[in-house]
This record gives structure tokens, C-alpha cells and sequence, in this order.
């Protein structure tokens, strides 16, 4: 399995011979096409139907939420809450990200996606707080979590909480160092998490993961 990340939240996971991308939104100039699309909420920055369709094909599966299904168009698989979809023995998890107390990202307007595949378990959190649906995700091998957006969901000091709770073997940081209101230092992440946990702190800026 391999882990890209080219900025914000946009990640490229390859595995089983597919292509699963996270909220197409930065891409390089030559991108391979996806097999799997994972769309966490309607934001410009996370449902961008013009990346998006940079990398769709007409055999393309396009997971996302209700409020996206209108403004990305075509044969999408929308999700809910908890439920589950299996595509090519690749297993994918809708599971809730929202503010517990801002008005942001609402309860039910956005995912996170738990991905599962070569034995391994993915949490991509999408846009969230630290949330107590978080307790029910467990046996997760790569979290990927937000670092830079306090104004808008977790801090960089709840992302190190969120790590604890999850227990993760791999965090890789996301959500950073891109749009206004975004800027963290992901080597302090590192250090804070490594430091009180036995969890490794991938960086994912100009190289790929293998796991």
C-alpha cells in the first residue's frame, strides 16, 4: 500500500492495484485517473466537481455525502453515518465528522471514511472536532488527521488528543499550510505526539508512504 498526500486534504492511496483519492482538490499536473473518489463535505476546498472530474472516468466510484450529491453530478454512491460499502474487496466506512459546537461543518453534512484493505485500517477523519463517535473506531493502522484549521475544527493540540484516543501506529497530518487560517507546524505535531505516544508521525510533503 501506498500513501501520497500533494496538499490540504487530498491524498492518493493505492491498493489492491486501485486508486483511491480523498477530496480532490490540489492536484500535480499528470494525474493517473481514480478508481474510488472519497468526498468528506460540500466545501470548495473538499468538493471541487472540476478537480474531481480531472480525475473521473466513467468507471470512477464516487463516495460522498447527501449535500454533495447536486453540485458533483453523475452516478455517485452516497453515504450515511456508519454504513459501509465494499468495492473490489476494498471495505470503506462512512463515519460522522462535524463541530461539536461551531456551526462550520454540521452534524450529518459531512464524513470521514474509515478505509479497509492488505489487512490494514485507514481513518481519514474529514473536518471534524474531537467528537465522541470517535471512541467507536477502533484497530486503526494510519490516521490522518487535521492540524491547522483552530478556527474551524481541531487544533493542532486536539489532533495530538485525537491520536491518544485512536492510538494509531502511522498519524500522517493534513489540512495545512494552504488556505488562510491553516498554518501549523507539523513538526511540532510530530514531537508532541511521538513524544507521548507510540505513534510515528508520517510527513507526507514530497514523498510517498509505504506500508
Amino acid at each position: 500500500m501506498k500513501i501520497r498526500w500533494f496538499g490540504h486534504d487530498t491524498f492518493l492511496i493505492e491498493t489492491e492495484g486501485k486508486r483511491i483519492y480523498t477530496d480532490p482538490y490540489i492536484l500535480p499536473m499528470r494525474t493517473e485517473l481514480a478508481d474510488i473518489i472519497l468526498v468528506s463535505h460540500d466545501h470548495f476546498d473538499h468538493c471541487d466537481p472540476s478537480r474531481i472530474n480531472e480525475i473521473r472516468s466513467q468507471n470512477t466510484k464516487v463516495i460522498c455525502p447527501e449535500t454533495c450529491g447536486e453540485k458533483i453530478g453523475g452516478d455517485l454512491h452516497v453515504m450515511k453515518e456508519w454504513s459501509t460499502v465494499e468495492i473490489s474487496g476494498i471495505g470503506i466506512q462512512a463515519v460522522p465528522a462535524y463541530n461539536m459546537t461551531r456551526s462550520f461543518h454540521p452534524r450529518g453534512k459531512g464524513l470521514g471514511y474509515v478505509i479497509e484493505s492488505e489487512g490494514k485500517r485507514i481513518y481519514f477523519t474529514g473536518d471534524t472536532d474531537i467528537i465522541p463517535d470517535m471512541d467507536k473506531i477502533k484497530g486503526i493502522d494510519v490516521l490522518i488527521v487535521p492540524i491547522g484549521s483552530q478556527a474551524y475544527m481541531m487544533s493542532t493540540e486536539d489532533a495530538v488528543q485525537v491520536c491518544s484516543l485512536i492510538k494509531p501506529k502511522i498519524c500522517i497530518p493534513m489540512h495545512y499550510n494552504h488556505l488562510d487560517a491553516t498554518m501549523a507546524d507539523p513538526n511540532e505535531f510530530r514531537q508532541k505526539v511521538e513524544s507521548s505516544s507510540e505513534t510515528k508521525v508520517e510527513i507526507l510533503e514530497g514523498r510517498t508512504l509505504e506500508i
